[in-house]
């Protein structure tokens, strides 16, 4: 089977008019730091071409894919599914102990399968969504690993294969290593290699969406003016296996301004999924009247907050926004 390029992909999907901007990664790999594509990094953009994009650029000209799916359904679904526009409404929860199993599973390949094959080639373990759930930025020999529902896919060169995800040995043998969480941090979860993954369909849709919705959220939170405003730039967005959370730094450090803005899957305090600010600067929290603040690291928003709204991303967007201004306050 042929390699996944998402930003080919994308091209094709609009018959080559128009320049595009995709949130997974594509190849070929970056072989220098920081051995990763920025997604959203603009470019130099060829005379007359216009880019479709799946955040807010700022830059006249540019369209969304958003936009451009309003009047097609078909482009709509095909966007949605990529999380680049057209968003769709989150799934259910499933009851917590199916949750909670399916994401002590999911974390335990993005620790011992994953960021382990990444981190052998070029020495990083950031993740990244990718469609239906996570996966590697393209490394090495245009290789990548990643999942996909309950399927591990394994790419080299121009062919990927797929096996279906059921332990973590059978899971690092398709990868081609040896299982096992780097030495750059403690491991969450135990390297367990005949323990069969338990991974729920429904869980594994929640988790794939929020990868993919909070993907698109957070990288327009990083394009936003006030938020490359600062002398320190924004981190890249990546999901960090020992945490298994996707987040980005950004803001004035010597200012007191930076923090963490990141998506949780969930974990020991929190058994749903959650968004969050987390300031460097935790003198910041030592204000009581702001109820905004809900946090002992600053504040979070669980998933049940955002699937009660209309507007998942709206209300996601405000939320980061809102810690933002404050800190910038």
């Amino acid at each position: 089977m042929k390699t996944v390029n998402p930003l080919a992909e994308a091209r094709a999907r609009l018959g080559g008019r128009y320049e595009v901007m995709v949130l997974e990664p594509s190849p070929p790999a970056i072989t220098s730091e920081p051995f990763s594509d920025d997604p959203t990094a603009r470019g130099t953009m060829p005379s007359g071409r216009t880019l479709v994009a799946p955040i807010e650029t700022g830059i006249e000209g540019d369209i969304t894919w958003d936009a451009l799916a309003r009047e097609d359904a078909d482009l709509a679904a095909w966007c949605a599914a990529r999380a680049l526009g057209a968003s769709t409404a989150p799934p259910p929860l499933p009851p917590t102990e199916q949750l909670v199993r399916t994401r002590l599973s999911l974390h335990a390949l993005a620790e011992h399968v994953l960021c382990a094959a990444r981190h052998r080639v070029n020495g990083k373990i950031g993740l990244r969504f990718t469609r239906g759930g996570f996966g590697t930025p393209f490394f090495g020999a245009d290789e990548q690993v990643r999942i996909e529902g309950t399927t591990l896919i394994v790419s080299a060169s121009t062919r990927e294969t797929r096996a279906d995800l059921t332990t973590l040995g059978a899971a690092a043998s398709a990868a081609g290593i040896t299982a096992g969480a780097p030495d750059l941090f403690e491991p969450t979860t135990p390297l367990d290699l005949d323990r069969p993954l338990e991974l729920d369909g429904g869980a594994v849709a929640v988790f794939g969406w929020w990868f993919g919705s909070t993907t698109a959220v957070l990288a327009q939170v990083r394009a936003d003016p006030e938020s490359s405003a600062a002398p320190n730039p924004p981190s890249l967005l990546q999901i960090w296996p020992e945490h298994f959370d996707l987040s980005v730094d950004l803001g004035d450090a010597a200012a007191g301004g930076r923090a963490n803005y990141g998506a949780s899957p969930g974990d020991a305090v929190h058994p749903e999924p959650y968004l969050y600010v987390g300031p460097w600067d935790t003198s910041r929290l030592q204000q009581p009247t702001d109820p905004f603040w809900n946090e002992s690291f600053g504040a979070s928003r669980p998933y049940s907050a955002l699937a009660d709204r209309a507007g998942a991303r709206e209300a996601a967007l405000a939320f980061f926004r809102a810690g933002r201004a404050r800190l910038l306050a």
